[in-house]
This record gives C-alpha cells, sequence and structure tokens, in this order.
C-alpha cells in the first residue's frame, strides 16, 4: 500500500473558510480623532489553522514512495511520462483535452511555453468541423498568450450570422464554446452571441443532463473557468478527476505531490507574511484598519500561482496590506487637514515630512516607507534593478487618487461615469499590482 500523502487545506471541499464557532469573527470598535468623519467598527477575521486532510494515493499505483525518497526526482519521472503521453497522443482533438486536463490539474506550468504553443497549435483544417475541439483550443491558445482570431466560429453559423440550431445537439460543445466565450474582446460580436446562446441553452439542458455532466455544467454557468482561481480549481479537480474511470495515474499521482509541495510553499510564505505583519504592529496601533493579510496573500496566489513568483507573492502581499490600511484612512478615518498633509508627505517622500503628521499618520507613512525601500533593496540584491522610482511614483499616484475621492466628498460632487472609473482604477490597486 502506498503512503498517503496530505493536502492541507482551510475546507475539504472548497478551501474556503468554514463557518467554526470556535474562531467567531469579532467586532473591533475603533475611536477615531475628534476630526475623523466616522466612527468605524471593523470585522477581525482571525487566521484559521489548517486543517490536515489526506489524499492517498491508493488508486494511482505509483510506484513505491517511502517518506526518505527524494519526491523531487519521483516528479522529474512523472514530468517525463506525461511529456512523452502529451507527444503520443494519436489526435488534435486528444492532444488538447489532455493538455487542458494537466493544466486544470495545476501541472501546466511545469512545461516550457515553445512547447505549449507547438502543442495546442495544430495545422488550421483539422479541426474545421469539431465545435468542442475549435473552442477548447481557441482557448488554450488564448489562456497561454496565443493569438488566435474569433474567425474560427465561422463554420458553426448559419447564413444570418447565428450559431446553427444543430449545435444545441452536444452539450458537451456547448460548455466548451460557453468556456470559451470569456475570453473574447471589445468588439468580438461572435463570442458575445456565443456567450448568450451556450447560456441559454446550457441552462434548458441541465435537468436532461447525467449527474456528472449535470454537475460541471451547474458548476461552470455558476463560475467559468476563466474567472476561477488556478489553485482552487487544481484542488477542486484533482477530486474531480480521481472519480473518473479513465483518468490517468501518473497524473493524478504528479498532481498531488506538485499541489502539496506548492501548498507547503505557500505555508511558508503565510508564515513570513505574518511574523512581518506583526512585527510592523500597524493595526495594534491603527485599530480602525484593517487587519487582513491571509486575504491578501490569498489575493497574490490569485494573481501569480506559479511557484517561481514566491517573492513575488509576499511582497504584493506586504504591499496590499498597507495599502488596505491606507485606503482605510483615507475613507473613514482621517480629518481632511491631516490627509492633505499625509499626501504631500508621501509626494515629497522624506522622513522629515512625517513630524508634522498626527502621531497616528507618522506610524503609518514609516511603515510604508521602510517596506517600500526594503522592497526595493531585495530587488537591487536579487536583480540588479533599481525600482524604487517606479514603486514611490506608483504610491504618489494612488494617494493622490485617493485625495480626489476625498474632494469629491467634501464638495459632495458626483463625478461623471468616466472620471470615477479612470480614478477608480488607481484607488483600487491595479497599477500597484502591475509594478
Amino acid at each position: 500500500m502506498s503512503s498517503p500523502f496530505y493536502i492541507n487545506s482551510l475546507s475539504k471541499t472548497s478551501g474556503a473558510f468554514s463557518s467554526n464557532p470556535q474562531h467567531p469573527w469579532r467586532l473591533v470598535s475603533s475611536s477615531p480623532c475628534k476630526t475623523s468623519r466616522v466612527c468605524r467598527f471593523k470585522i477581525s477575521l482571525p487566521v484559521l489553522p489548517l486543517a490536515t486532510i489526506a489524499m492517498p494515493l491508493t488508486h494511482c499505483k505509483p510506484k513505491a514512495i517511502s517518506s526518505e525518497v527524494d519526491v523531487g526526482s519521483r516528479m522529474d519521472e512523472l514530468h517525463e511520462k506525461t511529456t512523452r503521453a502529451l507527444m503520443t497522443a494519436s489526435n488534435p482533438r486528444m492532444t488538447m483535452k489532455l493538455f487542458d486536463t494537466i493544466q486544470r490539474l495545476g501541472i501546466g506550468y511545469s512545461f516550457d511555453e515553445e512547447f505549449i504553443h507547438k502543442l495546442i497549435d495544430p495545422v488550421e483544417g483539422q479541426l474545421d468541423d469539431d465545435l468542442y475541439t475549435v473552442a477548447l483550443r481557441f482557448r488554450l491558445q488564448r489562456t497561454n498568450g496565443l493569438h488566435t482570431n474569433s474567425d474560427v466560429f465561422g463554420p458553426f453559423l448559419d447564413a444570418n450570422g447565428k450559431f446553427k440550431e444543430s449545435s444545441i445537439n452536444d452539450t458537451e460543445a456547448l460548455l466548451s464554446l460557453y468556456e470559451a466565450s470569456y475570453l473574447g474582446a471589445n468588439g468580438e460580436d461572435v463570442l458575445s452571441q456565443a456567450k448568450e446562446f451556450t447560456t441559454i441553452h446550457l441552462k434548458k439542458s441541465v435537468s436532461q443532463l447525467t449527474p456528472k455532466l449535470r454537475k460541471r455544467v451547474l458548476h461552470s454557468l455558476e463560475l467559468p473557468r476563466h474567472l476561477r482561481m488556478d489553485r482552487l480549481e487544481s484542488r477542486r479537480y484533482i477530486e474531480e478527476y480521481e472519480n473518473e474511470s479513465d483518468h490517468i495515474p501518473i497524473l493524478l499521482e504528479l498532481a498531488k505531490l506538485e499541489y502539496n509541495q506548492v501548498q507547503s510553499l505557500h505555508q511558508m510564505e503565510l508564515a513570513e507574511i505574518t511574523r512581518w505583519w506583526r512585527h510592523l504592529g500597524l493595526v495594534t496601533k491603527l485599530t480602525f484598519a484593517r487587519d487582513r493579510p491571509l486575504e491578501c496573500f490569498l489575493w497574490s496566489v490569485g494573481l501569480l500561482p506559479e511557484s517561481k513568483y514566491s517573492a513575488n507573492r509576499i511582497e504584493l502581499a506586504k504591499t496590499i496590506s498597507i495599502l488596505l490600511v491606507i485606503d482605510d484612512i483615507f475613507d473613514t478615518y482621517g480629518s481632511y487637514d491631516d490627509l492633505v498633509l499625509f499626501t504631500k508627505a508621501i509626494q515629497r517622500w522624506d522622513l522629515k515630512e512625517m513630524e508634522q503628521l498626527p502621531e497616528y499618520m507618522k506610524i503609518c507613512y514609516m511603515a510604508l516607507y521602510n517596506t517600500t525601500n526594503e522592497i526595493c533593496y531585495e530587488v537591487l540584491k536579487e536583480h540588479g534593478l533599481s525600482v524604487l522610482p517606479f514603486l514611490r511614483k506608483t504610491w504618489i499616484n494612488m494617494v493622490e487618487a485617493f485625495m480626489v475621492e476625498v474632494e469629491w466628498k467634501k464638495g459632495r460632487t458626483a463625478p461623471n461615469l468616466k472620471d470615477y472609473i479612470e480614478n477608480g482604477v488607481t484607488t483600487a490597486g491595479t497599477y500597484m499590482a502591475l509594478v
């Protein structure tokens, strides 16, 4: 019997928070300064202990593995076998279906870009009459950075430019087209039409489907593949794939080993972020502010799922954690005059400027200043790049955008939609994440 491998998760089924009476949410009252605009309450989310959930490889029939074996060598061996399976697939449909499975299991990151592009770019004309595979190829190509034209769906349109009614009889093809439609760009009307067409007919067909297919369709209608978080999808799909009668044991074993390895890495990253956050002591002094390092880390995992971006995830989570505190200062706590001073201090990026700030702003300013400079030092040390000017400019743009919203509130001004969206792109942290 093979040794069990373990997947650690917040919840066995979804990885989400469970409602545990031992870890209630705590309402923490804040006492704002006399000039504050709002008396605020915050919800403090405790960091829940990770539950250990066994994922034994009992159905994989793998080569015997003991706790002393170099797991990395076993993963390399399985990766080679997976590569051979991809290269020897009998037709383009099988190749792309297999690679889609590999990506959903979370083991697609180990293949280099050139290999992936060759794999999912078969000769034109081979798939023209197969809606399922054309849609799958379209989605895989766009997901993996290959340009592909939405004109590939032309053969499936009737004389009026509408999708042929004959397509509604193939649920797998409809589902494949539905998932592909979420990768459309502005102006690609055929994909907008595909989304509407497939949504209507998939909803109509639900009651007539087999239980397994019905579950897949309902899940996709609720949350399309393109909108799912990679690592959470891998966790969910590993269990689903294991229950499929035609699953490939080497893929399942590799997926579990990969997931456990990445989960251990995430735990180490989260431990580092938690230590940093506690040492920073920001929310112990600014009790009105959001205490959300765990959520910020989860956000960074969603944006940067690959293992090689470990340092980037940590630094991004730190940045967002501080950003939330600054957002709370601007949104609900700081007085107008103090916010003007705070904005000017960040614009000048000089510790001398913080002397004129109130005590709580001094603490936040110092945390921002030190953390940003530490991140820049690490980048300079590891990559030889000086990124301080870019990060500093991004923070300046951020607080200036916050200040625009403050001015709107103060003047009781309702901005037009264009101005609101343009400013909101900055205050939402979009450019901060991209930097």
